[in-house]
Formats: C-alpha cells, sequence, structure tokens
C-alpha cells in the first residue's frame, strides 16, 4: 500500500502542474511495483527469445524471418539487429549499416540496468565480424548467469554453396569458442564441412559431422540441407544424455528449383520454437520445421509471376500470408530414424 500511495501521491502532483525531480532511488529502495521481474509474466509453454540476427527494412531475412513465427507461436521476442540494411544482397544495391561489439554490448547493460535480462533462449544468426561474435560469448555468459538454464540456438551463418559469407577468420572462432557453449546447432552443407573439417558426401558422412559437433558442445545439431540425387536431406541428432548413444533421424524432401533468401533463418526460429514444445522429440519438431517451411516456399512460388522468378535473387517468401502453417503445418515429409 505504501508503493501505491506514492504512486498516487507523485501522478496528483503531476496533474495538477507541480512537478518536481524524483531522487534516483537504489535497488534495494525502489518500489516494490518497479521490481517485478519478467521471468514471472514468461509466456505459458514457451518462453522469451533474445534474437541477435540482421534485419532488412524490406523482405525477410534474419529477424525479419525470425520474430513473427516465433511470435505466433507464443513466444515473447526482443529483436537486436546485427546490420539493418535496406534489403537483402541478392538486389544491385544495399544501404545500410552494422553494429559492433561495444554497441551491442551497451544494449545489454541497458536491458541489465533495468532487470530485462531473464530469457529463456537466446538466437543468433548472421554476425560479420570477430568483435560482435566475441562480445556474443559474453552475451551467453551474462544471460546464463541470471538463468543457468538458458537455450543457446546457434545458426553459424557461414556461407552456401561453397561460398563463404564471412571473414575466413570467424570460422575458427565459431568452431573453437561458438559451438562449445550452444545448446542447438543448426548449419546447413557448407557450414557443417567447415565447423568439424569433415567431407560430407554422402548420409554417413552427415551422421559423423552430427557425432563430431556433439562431441564439441550442443546435444541437439540439424544439418539443415544435404543435397543428396537431386533431392534435399535434413539430418537431425540429439544426444540426450552424455556419454549414450544419439537418436539421428533424416527427413527427405524434393529441392524447388528456385533460389530463395532467409529460409535458413526461418527454419532455425521453426526449431527453437517446436523443439521447446517438444524437448525430447527433436525429430518431431524438425518435421513441424520442415512442413511450415515447405508450405511457405510453394505459396512464394505460386504467388510470384514467371517474370519474377526470373529475377531469382529477389525473391521474397510469402511469410505474412503463411500464418496459418506456422501455426498448425500440415507435416508431408516424415523423419526416417536411423
Amino acid at each position: 500500500m505504501q508503493s501505491l500511495s506514492r504512486f498516487n501521491t507523485f501522478s496528483a502532483k503531476a496533474v495538477t502542474g507541480v512537478f518536481r525531480p524524483i531522487a534516483r532511488l537504489s535497488r534495494a529502495a525502489r518500489p516494490q511495483f518497479e521490481m517485478a521481474p519478467l521471468c514471472i509474466s514468461l509466456p505459458e509453454g514457451t518462453g522469451r527469445v533474445l534474437s541477435i540476427q540482421s534485419h532488412t527494412v524490406q523482405g525477410y531475412v534474419g529477424n525479419k524471418a525470425a520474430v513473427f513465427p516465433l511470435q505466433l507461436l507464443g513466444f515473447d521476442v526482443d529483436p537486436i539487429n546485427s546490420v539493418q540494411l535496406s534489403n537483402h544482397t541478392g538486389y544491385p544495391t544495399v544501404r545500410g549499416q552494422v553494429l559492433n561489439g561495444e554497441q551491442l554490448w551497451t544494449l545489454i547493460e541497458g536491458l541489465e540496468a533495468n532487470d530485462l535480462l531473464c530469457y529463456t533462449h537466446l538466437l543468433t544468426g548472421y554476425i560479420g565480424s570477430v568483435s560482435f561474435l566475441d562480445t556474443i560469448l559474453q552475451v551467453v555468459q551474462k544471460l546464463r548467469s541470471v538463468n543457468p538454464d538458458l537455450i543457446y540456438v546457434c545458426d553459424p551463418v557461414m556461407g552456401d554453396e561453397g561460398k563463404l559469407y564471412i571473414p575466413p577468420e570467424l570460422v575458427s572462432v565459431y568452431r573453437e569458442k561458438v559451438v562449445p557453449v550452444a545448446s542447438m546447432i543448426t548449419p546447413n552443407h557448407f557450414e557443417a564441412e567447415h565447423l568439424t573439417g569433415l567431407r560430407i558426401s554422402c548420409e554417413a558422412d552427415g551422421l559423423r559431422a552430427c557425432n563430431a559437433l556433439h562431441a564439441a558442445g550442443p546435444s541437439k545439431v540439424v544439418i539443415t540441407s544435404l543435397e543428396m540425387d537431386g533431392m534435399l536431406l535434413l539430418i537431425g541428432s540429439h544426444q540426450k544424455t552424455e556419454g549414450h548413444p544419439t537418436e539421428q533421424f533424416k527427413i527427405v524432401m524434393p529441392k524447388i528449383p528456385a533460389y530463395f533468401t532467409g529460409t535458413g533463418d526461418l527454419m532455425t526460429a521453426l526449431l527453437l520454437g517446436w523443439s521447446n514444445k517438444y524437448p525430447q522429440e527433436l525429430w518431431k519438431a524438425a518435421e513441424l520445421a520442415v512442413a511450415t517451411v515447405q508450405a511457405i516456399l510453394h505459396r512464394t512460388i505460386s504467388d510470384y509471376n514467371a517474370a519474377a522468378i526470373e529475377t531469382p535473387k529477389q525473391l521474397e517468401i510469402q511469410l505474412i500470408q503463411s500464418h496459418d502453417d506456422i501455426k498448425s503445418p500440415q507435416v508431408t515429409y516424415f523423419a526416417e530414424k536411423y
């Protein structure tokens, strides 16, 4: 009652025009209603995600591809944009800004000063500098000091189709420092090879790569895209107990003859969302994530005309139009356990 009466007194003075500055209270002396931690209001059955990824003003990649699906699945999501660009790099011209490690840490300090660092999940995507990636490691440590059970889902966006998107020196930072602290990692074919140093040319190689990544740290590994005999394979692996055999599976799906951006960011967000609902059934989470991505890609193809598809790198996924496929995906490609 004391806190409430103080609040009402201040409000009355403000209304009558009598305003006096209020000295900053120590944490111990702050009114009770100011100190209620966000942890107590976490969405039931989901959680609160800090998502550190790229952002584009137009189109759906990075945070633009991840935040909306996670919100539809019931998560509170706080995005930090590692880069803010006018559009993705498939267009002829790109303009924007890049956040550095010091600026990232300033945001974290601001959240900490207000007791706002209570997260159940950390999600990271594209990161373009060593300093920023080193700061991500500090963020992981800071968030786990608040919540030791924090789940860190890392999409190691390094490259694709034989080409690195990032400075080469970041690869060793991912391999030696980031992978060991991740809970789940979601590399594509190219990235899995760089992280493990293994050549992946068949399913058995993919399984060996998963085991190598488990040995480095993460209990959940999903290699999101292996191209084999004209088909795409997702290979997943879950080591439920350290030292025990892993539960491994694959999902086979047809390769859609078109170029899309943002699908990896979308897939990782969906894997985070569904694996939180089915923590012991990674295969089921992967089935649901694949179902959503496939539905969105097919809708994108059907909604674009032939002229648009002739400029493939400017094909934007139809994310908002697919909200029902995000909330209630219809599984058509099923997991096969090894």
